[in-house]
């Protein structure tokens, strides 16, 4: 009975399908965002890499849209042996590993390029240790973009955050961003956002620009405030096991090929943000810059709780890296 449970699992994470004579090891992997994503984009191009490198011996099989579950769920899935990898919030595994929030605390990285030094020194090996603990192989970070607020009220300063019921995930520090700059945070699955505008159940929501596109909440809400707070990335997850399981040739495809998809992925990202704010303007979106200090006050108190439990100096550590 053992043996046989462990043959459906390694099924599970890395099947093997066939075409003509030839088999291929295919990779399932699970991610929220739709296939109108960057983030999917980036996928596609992993998945056509890996078979390109491999010779047709490796493939991936991806499942977008939430079709999964939402990320918690789907890591759950990859972590009992039914789904082979899953591309997530990097910082928003802090659920599981809660030094994570250190990072995902607003406005302590200031863009893309200070998230990658963070991530290649001490702070990120120590949080692949700790992830390689939990059966996960962290494959690569991408660029999500910077999260900025939509609303459908002007937000021109800190002010008129106050009564705000803002949708953000269920991840403590987009929790505190809420809450510490006056509004009421509103935990909504990913999948549900644009109801939830629609209909009122929140008044508005946090997400980077390609991410607003891509979710058509532009179609939902008149006015978006350019506040920065947070700089966004997609972390591609791989199952301890299946990586392990891999020959180093395999490994070597796989890394390379995740690398491929993140340059995609990064290059349409960064691309967009820029060519988008245009873009909305003409949809007949209003675009404001409150002024970034307030918000960045008001987070002080959330720095402080996370330095008493994860050492005093922690912030300013990352802050300065």
């Amino acid at each position: 009975m053992k043996i046989l449970k462990a043959l459906v699992a390694a099924t599970a994470l890395c099947s093997v399908t066939f075409s003509g004579a030839m088999a291929a090891k295919e990779i399932s992997l699970g991610m929220q965002d739709n296939e109108a994503s960057y983030a999917y984009a980036g996928a596609v191009k992993f998945k056509e890499k890996l078979e390109e490198l491999s010779g047709g011996e490796m493939t991936l099989k991806i499942f977008p849209s939430s079709q999964l579950g939402d990320f918690k769920s789907m890591t759950a899935q990859m972590q009992a042996g039914d789904l082979g990898g899953v591309m997530t919030g990097y910082p928003d595994m802090s659920y599981m590993i809660p030094e994570l929030k250190l990072i995902g605390a607003p406005y302590v990285v200031s863009d893309f390029d200070h998230l990658q030094r963070i991530i290649a020194g001490p702070f990120g090996e120590k949080m692949d240790k700790e992830f390689m603990k939990r059966g996960i192989k962290q494959l690569d970070v991408w660029y999500y973009g910077t999260r900025h607020m939509t609303s459908n009220k002007p937000i021109n300063s800190i002010e008129d955050m106050k009564g705000l019921r803002v949708r953000t995930p269920n991840v403590p520090f987009l929790i505190a961003f809420a809450a510490n700059t006056g509004a009421s945070p509103a935990p909504v699955a990913f999948a549900e956002v644009y109801l939830a505008l629609q209909t009122n159940q929140v008044d508005a929501q946090e997400n980077p620009l390609p991410t607003i596109d891509a979710m058509k909440f532009y179609e939902v809400q008149s006015h978006i405030a350019l506040t920065g707070h947070f700089i966004a990335s997609t972390a591609v997850n791989l199952s301890a096991e299946l990586w392990n399981g891999l020959n180093e040739e395999e490994q070597g495809w796989v890394k390379a090929a995740v690398t491929a998809g993140g340059d995609h992925a990064d290059g349409l990202t960064m691309g967009a943000e820029s060519a988008l704010i245009e873009q909305f303007k003409e949809r007949g979106l209003t675009i404001t810059s409150p002024d970034a200090a307030p918000f960045r006050t008001a987070m002080q108190p959330y720095y402080d709780e996370l330095e008493a439990e994860f050492g005093k100096g922690s912030i300013s550590a990352l802050i300065d890296q």
